[in-house]
């Protein structure tokens, strides 16, 4: 079985490798599929260069994965006409991903996709193929909508995934890794070669605006991990792992199983992670410093304890203060998330969110402040409909979410206008400051260069 697996263009020169895919293409080998990326993402290729590459080359699936977001929606549909003017349509065009798991019968009407899975992909697409393949049925099939003549079949939940470690690695050599590795991080190097890694899956808690389906928590075991980032290291030099999954902090013991792990086999790697606070203890992220950890992503989402209270972040201001602290004082450079807008936010909050990010900055990267959105599928989601300050997913999609650093839906008290007028001062302070930083690290650097012949100064076309 032949199927065309589609990475949609992100718009930019920033190549994010697109684990989720990498993961269902080596499932799907392993079972013997002939399988090719359209590295749509990495090359621009226009939407009718896909229709023309479907005429010209026989596939039996074509598929397509995404997150939830009005970039990516809009992708979605771009490549959905593609698809389907195709003459040679393949048989079966799926869709999957964070964006249409919550609202698959919306998204399979709205792209004309046959298929939609919804949540974890890996052993759904592996039953689907053999049925397609056998022609059988699709009612016994958990985890997928799809359609049924004129009508959209919704089936059951397939359980999680519990043993994440016997889904087979990402199929790397399926895709163009001397395009992705070049990614900058933070405080990575010029010589740097990066990757993201899976440490787990899940979250082991549950804020307001999220939206992810997959409610447990299930972690590899550090063994596989490490034997991975061996891999990596050695077929493509890669010296910096994002851990990209929602949580490698999510406890105490299990950063030190990981940690005391990767000091057992001598491991050597830059490596970043996204973080809680309340687990970021001086000891904890000394330790995290000492196997290589420069950036740990924190999500603050506000520093206000009514309103950390009223999104159940389960994290107090006092618990952020320390933890941004300790993390800075092992020599970290700590990733500050914060949203606005959410449930009883004010003027208020806001001003203190800007005042804790100006007050910790160490300019490892710029910190702006974002609208808090409902995507679909999460309780904030929910609560807007509930509220009637929004329709249903189409309402979102077609008329709320047109750019996520605009309002999709106002839960302050604020009129937009006065918003927007706060946002925009938050975030030109931000900005002013960042800026500011940096030209004074630049004047210092020209000062050394010429006053005290720096040699090692490799010229203002690098800043």
């Amino acid at each position: 079985m032949r199927i065309l697996l589609v990475v949609y263009d992100n718009g930019s020169h920033i190549h994010f490798f697109p684990l989720g895919i990498a993961y269902i293409a080596a499932s799907l080998r392993k079972e013997g599929c002939d399988i090719e990326i359209y590295h749509q993402d990495i090359h621009h290729y226009p939407e009718e260069h896909l229709t023309d590459y479907l005429n010209k080359n026989k596939f039996d699936i074509v598929g397509v994965g995404l997150q939830g977001g009005y970039f990516q929606y809009r992708q979605l549909l771009k490549i959905s006409k593609a698809v389907n003017t195709s003459e040679e349509r393949p048989a079966y065009y799926i869709i999957g991903g964070a964006a249409p798991s919550p609202e698959p019968e919306y998204f399979l009407k709205k792209t004309g996709a046959d298929i939609a899975v919804i949540g974890e992909g890996e052993e759904t697409m592996v039953e689907l193929i053999h049925a397609i393949s056998d022609k059988k049925p699709f009612h016994a099939i958990t985890g997928i909508a799809y359609r049924d003549g004129d009508q959209v079949v919704v089936n059951s939940e397939r359980p999680l995934i519990q043993d994440i470690d016997s889904i087979p690695w990402p199929a790397y050599d399926l895709f163009l890794i001397e395009y992705y590795r070049l990614l900058g991080y933070p405080n990575s190097s010029r010589t740097d070669f990066a990757m993201p890694v899976l440490s787990a899956r899940g979250c082991t808690f549950k804020c307001n605006f999220c939206y992810r389906m997959d409610q447990g928590y299930r972690a590899r075991s550090p063994e596989a991990i490490i034997e991975e980032i061996k891999f990596l290291q050695k077929q493509y030099r890669i010296s910096y792992i994002d851990f990209t999954d929602e949580l490698l902090m999510s406890s105490k013991k299990r950063v030190v199983e990981l940690c005391e792990a990767f000091m057992k086999e001598k491991l050597r790697f830059k490596w970043y992670c996204n973080g809680r606070l309340n687990y970021a203890t001086p000891e904890i992220v000394q330790l995290m410093k000492e196997t290589g950890c420069v950036f740990i992503n924190y999500g603050i989402e506000a520093f206000d304890d009514e309103a950390l209270k009223k999104m159940n972040k389960g994290l107090t201001t006092e618990q952020i203060t320390k933890g941004i602290e300790a993390t800075l004082n092992a020599g970290i450079s700590p990733g500050f998330n914060i949203i606005f807008g959410n449930i009883g936010e004010s003027k208020e909050t806001l001003r203190k969110g800007v005042e804790f990010l100006l007050k910790y900055n160490d300019g490892a990267e710029l910190r702006t402040i974002r609208p808090v959105t409902p995507y679909p599928g999460s309780p904030l989601y929910y609560y807007a409909i509930e509220k009637g300050l929004l329709k249903d997913c189409s309402d979102f999609y077609e008329n709320k979410h047109v750019n996520s650093d605009l309002l999709a839906v106002n839960f302050t008290d604020m009129s937009d206008d006065e918003f927007y007028e706060c946002l925009m001062d938050a975030n030109t302070t931000l900005i002013e400051n960042f800026y500011k930083n940096k030209l004074d690290l630049m004047i210092g650097d020209t000062k050394n260069l010429y006053m005290n012949r720096d040699t090692s100064f490799r010229g203002f076309r690098t800043v």
